[in-house]
Order: structure tokens, then sequence, then C-alpha cells
């Protein structure tokens, strides 16, 4: 599984070009930008009440040297003044951040899923399901982390770095430079350090992932492990992961003490030498008083501490610039034609006529090899077509040019006398119904699963619908019924249960195109009974196009298709394909009734 952190997360180069694409994020904020704007307001108000404070508390010392009580009573409330303004300040910039952020990436999280849902199957292809969820996880997280608290700050430190040098200037034009000359070195310096032992500590987070990994597979597969007596060889491999992570992480450690000792030697001896210097100019009548000093150690301070947030946060905001490029990247992906809102009933029935009229087909990621090269095939309304051949022909790939999952390369296929593409997409697979032979539930509950095929379904057409399915049974038979939780992918259900519920929901939608993809190939011998039986009732009444491994499904077939890399090269009845001297059909079914 991929797994993305922040530390993954690559960054944009900050110009022009990427801050205007990242800008295009506030058209999701939609009537909530107000509030981006106003917390921007509160930020100001926050950083000047801040530059406030440490010229108060120089003037407070002052009143040492003047011994005057009242003016100091005075100061002494103006600063309680100043702190709970920045307190009622910083309130309303967080929370207005806060909502404007969650409410625009609400908005961006619903585009980007509804987007990805309408994408075609050509794009999953080439995608993988795991890696864009992480991505998009990993990515919305980084803009949500930025847009709190990220920008605000980096705006908040850089006011103060600027503010802080104008003030600073004021004071004392030689200390300001003296403090130019060493403090921004050293805080910069202290940020490489810094990012350099968090490179460490990453590596660290890998190996412990590493060894969780090796849970993870063990726990899974125990099974395997232990019918291979192998609980001493997972032990091992586990142990010698664990081996590592320590001796990383011993390295990481010295580095952290290093940090420290450089943090106390350097930072604090820049705190040291500008105090030294200052009661040096102090003395010589340069600087006004003790205050002044004081109001000029304590600006240094924010400006040490700014200058050392300021370029972490700057990375951040690039990693968000590069995190937004990614998402607009998948919303700017072109969907499937599928109208907005709720789903629309279907106006148009199709009755079910099938034709495929020189269909060539390659898939796009492998546009060099031809899959189906010239498939020619009629098949009427109610006929049951099925389709054989040795794996990889091409078999599954008919039923996925039939649902429109990917565009034909030439030729045309046919619905009732009608090019395919002709159709409105929802009306078109509508229309259809598949049971493939991998059945994949939503975890929710059977109810759920079954009405699938149609949301509006009542109590009596689901029973109704699971009873033809051969399934009601079994469904009767749990303790919750209907109601019964399948798990994730349906798997507290066998094999054959998951197939049934799969015919009672294609059963619910009453399909006029049904299409039967090795349905029953995974199933053992009394399942396959069941299933067969329930796929006969399905397939009463409307067009089955059935791709089989097991020839023993389709002896029924109204007709019978060899697929043979991509070309369709037999055609007919069992009886007829089978009194074919040398015939692929007769030689396919001469070994699977031999090994049966």
């Amino acid at each position: 599984m991929a797994r993305f952190q922040e530390n993954d997360l690559p960054k944009a180069k900050l110009d022009s070009n990427s801050l205007q694409k990242a800008f295009r994020i506030f058209k999701y904020g939609k009537g909530h930008k107000w509030k981006f704007f106003l917390g921007l307001i509160f930020l100001l108000l926050t950083s000047a009440t801040a530059l406030a404070f440490p010229k108060l508390m120089g003037m407070l010392v002052d009143c040492v040297t003047n011994k005057n009580l009242s003016r100091a009573n005075e100061i002494a409330v103006g600063l309680m003044v100043i702190l709970t303004l920045q307190a009622i300040f910083s309130f309303f910039r967080i929370s207005l951040f806060v909502n404007f952020t969650e409410n625009s990436l609400s908005n961006i999280r619903f585009a980007l899923y509804e987007n990805l849902v309408k994408l075609p199957m050509s794009f999953y292809s080439q995608k993988r399901v795991g890696e864009l969820n992480s991505r998009i996880s990993a990515d919305i997280s980084q803009l949500q982390d930025t847009f709190t608290t990220t920008i605000a700050e980096f705006l908040r430190q850089f006011i103060l770095i600027v503010g802080g040098f104008v003030i600073l200037g004021n004071i004392s034009p030689k200390l300001t430079l003296m403090m130019l000359a060493i403090v921004p070195i050293v805080a910069v310096a202290a940020v490489i350090f810094g990012r350099f032992i968090r490179k460490y500590g990453k590596k660290t987070q890998d190996k412990v992932a590493e060894s969780q990994v090796i849970v993870e597979e063990t726990l899974q597969g125990i099974s395997n492990v232990k019918a291979f007596a192998n609980e001493w060889y997972e032990i091992q491999r586990y142990k010698n992961k664990i081996k590592e992570i320590v001796k990383i992480a011993i390295k990481g450690g010295q580095y952290r003490g290093y940090f420290a000792s450089f943090i106390i030697l350097c930072l604090f001896g820049c705190v040291v030498a500008v105090v030294w210097y200052g009661i040096t100019l102090t003395i010589k009548g340069e600087v006004q008083g003790v205050g002044d000093l004081i109001s000029f150690v304590l600006y240094t301070t924010f400006i040490g501490a700014s200058f050392g947030g300021i370029a972490e946060m700057y990375a951040q905001i690039q990693k968000a610039v590069g995190a937004t490029e990614r998402v607009f990247e998948l919303l700017e992906e072109t969907p499937e034609d599928i109208k907005a809102g709720p789903k629309a009933p279907i106006v148009e029935k199709i009755k079910g006529n099938v034709s495929f009229k020189s269909v060539a087909f390659s898939y796009p990621s492998r546009k060099e090899v031809q899959v189906l090269k010239d498939v020619n095939f009629t098949a009427e309304f109610g006929q049951k077509i099925a389709i054989v051949g040795p794996s990889g022909a091409g078999k599954s790939t008919i039923s996925s040019l039939l649902l429109r999952f990917y565009d034909i390369t030439s030729g045309e296929i046919l619905v009732d006398g009608k090019n395919i593409y002709d159709y409105d997409l929802e009306n078109l697979r509508g229309n259809m119904s598949i049971v493939p032979q991998d059945v994949i539930l939503f975890g929710g509950t059977i109810r759920e699963n079954i009405a699938y095929g149609k949301p509006d379904a009542t109590n009596e057409e689901i029973m109704l619908a699971a009873k033809q399915a051969n399934a009601l049974n079994f469904v009767e038979g749990f303790p919750e019924k209907f109601e019964t939780l399948v798990g994730e992918r349906g798997v507290k259900l066998s094999g054959g249960q998951r197939q049934r519920i799969a015919i009672a929901r294609a059963l619910l939608k009453n399909p006029s195109i049904l299409i039967l993809d090795e349905a029953t190939s995974s199933l053992d011998s009394e399942s396959e009974k069941l299933v067969q039986e329930a796929l006969e009732v399905l397939m009463e009444g409307r067009t089955s196009i059935i791709i089989a491994h097991r020839l023993s499904t389709i002896r029924n077939a109204d007709k019978i298709l060899v697929l043979d890399n991509g070309v369709i090269t037999e055609e007919g009845t069992h009886q007829e394909l089978i009194n074919l001297e040398n015939g692929i059909y007769k030689n396919l079914s001469n070994l699977q009734f031999s090994n049966s």
C-alpha cells in the first residue's frame, strides 16, 4: 500500500504562475471568502499588538530609573489591555481562518470525489487507486494545515520581522547593524540544522513503517506462516528490522544532542552578544536608558524566532502550492458525460439487439497491442450468446466496450440498430447489468447491496429478487437477515453467496442486456448449481452475453463465438462447433471434459 507522509510531499517553485494556480482554491470558498479577508485584518491587528508589547515593557522598566509609580501603573494597565486585545484578535483570526478553510476544503473534497467517480475507466487503468487515495488525503491535509495556520503565521512572522527592524533602527542603528550581522545568520543555520535532523527522524519513521508492514503481512497471512512453520523466520525478520530502527534512532539522538548544544551556545550566545553591546552603547549614552535596551533585546528575540519559523513556513507553503497543483490536475481530468444530480430515471427502454461490426480496439495504455482486430457478431433480443476462447483472447474486453468503459479504435457497436455513442451514457448503462467473476460488494447491509441495482426498490421487490437469485434461504439464515453487514468488499460471505447477491442486484435492475463475465468459474459444484439456476432465471426474456471459461455452463447457448487472438474464428451452437474437425472449441471441450 502506498503511504504518503507530509515530508514526502514535493515542493513547488513559488513564482507568479504557481501562485496564480494556487489562488484558484479561493473559488471554492464561494460565500466564505469574506471570512478569509476579515481574518487578515485580525492578523494585522494581532501583529500590531505584538509589536507594541516590547516597547511598553521597555517603558515599564524605565519607570524604575525614574521612580515613577503612577506611570508604571498606567503602562502595566496598558500592557494588560494589549494582551487582552491580542488574545481577542488571535481568537477571531484563528476562528475565521479555520471556518474559511474547512468550508473551502469541504467543497474541494466534494468536487474532487464527484470528478473522480465520473472519470472514465481509461483513467483508472493507468492509475493505482491506493496511491490516488493516499495522494488525495495527503494533499488535502497539507492544504488544511497551510490555510488554517501556516499562511497566517507566515504573514505574522513577516510583519514582526519588518516591523521589528523598523522599531530597532529607531532605537539604535548601530545595535541594529550588529544584530543583523549575527542573529539572522545563526537563526537560518539553526533552521538548516533542524531540517537535517528531521530528515534523519524521517529515516527512523520509514524503518518503523517497514517493520509495521512485516507485522501487517505476517498477521494477514498467518495461516500461510503457520502452514509453512515459518514463525521463527518471521520473528527473525522483524528482529532484524527492529535492530535497524534502534541503530538509526540512536544516531538521530546524537544529532539532536548536537543541535541542543548548538542552540545553547550559538543562539543564546547571540543574545548575550547583543545585550553586551547594548549595555556598552547605553553606558556611552548612545542608547537612551535601560528600558530601550530591554525593548531591543525583546525585539531581537522576536526577530530571531521569526527568522527561524518563517523559513519552515515558506517550505510548507511551497508544499501547499504543489498540493494545490496536484489537486487541480485531478479536478481538470475530463469526466464522462454523466448528468449531474440524483440518478435520472431511464427514459428510453432498450430492447436488446446487439451488433459488433468490424470492431477493433487497443487499450490506451498499450496502444501498440491490438486486443480486438475485426470482431463481427449479432445478438438478437432474448438470445444467449456465449464467448469462449483462451486466456487473453479479449473476451472480457467485449463486455467493457459494450458498457462504453473504453472507446473503440475502429468499427461500430449498435444497440437496437443505433450506435452506442448516440445513446445517453446513463441510459445505455442503465439498460445493462454485469455479473462478474469477482463480485465486489460494498461494506453495508445485504439489503443495501441488493438495492444498489435499484436504490428506490421496495422491500417486496428486494425479497423477490433475492428469492429468484436463490439467495433468500441463506439470507434468512442470518440472525439479522437482510440487515446483515457483508463486511469490507463482502468478506463475510462465501463466493457463491456473493454471486447470488450480485444476481439479485441484476434482477432488481431488470436490464435489457445482461453480461455474465465468467460468473461461475470460481465456485464449488454445489454453489455453481445454485448460481446456475439463478442465472437461468436472470437470463429469461433478455439478451445475454456470456463470457465463459467452463464450457459446461454454455451448452444451451443459442450461439457460441470462439475468440482467438482478437478475432472470432468459429461461430455456431455447441453441436455445430463440436463437429468441426481440429476446431478450437472442440479442442477446448475435449481438454475440459477429459479432465473432469
